[in-house]
C-alpha cells in the first residue's frame, strides 16, 4: 500500500544533510511552508543553498532559517524588500552568498530541471552584469543568454490538500513555485492543511501528481489563508498584521 504520509514535521525533514540544496516554495509568505522551515531549523542542517523567489520576510519562515545561520547561499530573484532585514544584515556582513536570478529565469531554470532540459537561451539579462561569463548567442534578430537548470536535493513546499499517494491541490496563488519545485528535486516534502481519502480529490483538480511527492505531513490550517494575502507585514488593504499567528 502506497502511503507517503508522515506523522510530523521533524519526520518530514529527517535526512536533510549539511550542504544540501533546498528549494522552498512561496512568493513572499504566500505558499511558504513555514512549519516545515521551523522543523528544518530544529533539525539543524547547515551550509544550505536555498532556492526561493525571495530571501525571507520579517523574522519567521525563511528569515528565521537565515537568522539561525544555516544558509550559506541564496538563489533568488527578489532578495530585498521593506521587511527583509535579516537577509540584508547577513549579506552586508558577508555571511551569506547571493545568486541573483531574474524571476522568469528562476522559474524556467527550476522547470527545466524537472523537465530534463539541459539548458535554454533567454533574452532576459543579456547585456547586463547577470550575463557576465555566460554563453550568448544571436538567434534571429535578438541576443540571448544560455541558462542552466537548477536542481535540488530537497524541495519543501506547501499545498492545500493531499491524499496518501501525494496528489496535491493548491489554494489559488499559494501554488506559485510549488509544482515546478516538486518536479525539480530528488526528494519533495509537502505540508498540507489536510489529508483526505483516496478518491476525495477530483483528478481534474490535481496540480502536482503524487509521482513527484515523497513525503506529506498534515499540519493544520494556516491562519493567513483565512485572514487574506499580505505582503511586507500588511494585509491586502494595507493594514498592519499584528497578530502572532497570521504571518504563516
Amino acid at each position: 500500500m502506497i502511503d507517503k504520509t508522515v506523522i510530523d514535521g521533524a519526520t518530514a525533514v529527517a535526512g536533510i544533510a549539511d550542504g544540501a540544496t533546498v528549494m522552498i516554495g512561496g512568493f513572499g509568505r504566500a505558499g511558504q511552508p513555514v512549519e516545515l522551515i521551523d522543523a528544518l531549523i530544529a533539525h539543524g542542517a547547515r551550509d544550505l543553498t536555498v532556492v526561493n523567489n525571495n530571501a525571507g520576510n520579517g523574522d519567521r519562515g525563511l528569515a528565521a532559517l537565515l537568522k539561525a545561520g544555516q544558509v550559506r547561499k541564496m538563489i533568488c530573484s527578489f532578495p530585498r524588500q521593506s521587511d527583509s532585514w535579516v537577509f540584508d544584515e547577513l549579506y552586508r556582513e558577508g555571511k551569506v552568498e547571493l545568486e541573483l536570478v531574474p524571476q522568469g529565469n528562476l522559474a524556467e531554470r527550476i522547470r527545466a530541471a524537472g523537465a530534463g532540459i539541459g539548458g535554454f537561451f533567454t533574452p532576459t539579462g543579456y547585456g547586463t552584469q547577470l550575463a557576465e561569463g555566460k554563453e550568448t548567442r544571436r538567434i534571429g534578430d535578438r541576443d540571448y543568454v544560455l541558462e542552466y537548470p537548477i536542481h535540488a536535493d530537497v524541495a519543501l513546499i506547501s499545498a492545500f490538500r493531499a491524499d496518501r499517494w501525494g496528489n496535491l491541490v493548491y489554494r489559488e496563488t499559494a501554488r506559485n513555485f510549488g509544482p515546478i519545485m516538486a518536479a525539480a528535486a530528488r526528494t519533495t516534502v509537502v505540508q498540507v492543511d489536510q489529508i483526505v481519502a483516496l478518491g476525495d480529490i477530483d483528478p481534474e483538480t490535481v496540480v502536482t501528481p503524487g509521482i513527484y511527492v515523497d513525503r506529506v505531513v498534515a499540519l493544520g490550517e494556516r491562519p493567513w489563508l483565512r485572514e487574506g494575502a499580505f505582503v511586507g507585514g500588511v494585509d491586502i488593504e494595507g493594514r498592519p498584521l499584528a497578530q502572532e499567528g497570521v504571518d504563516a
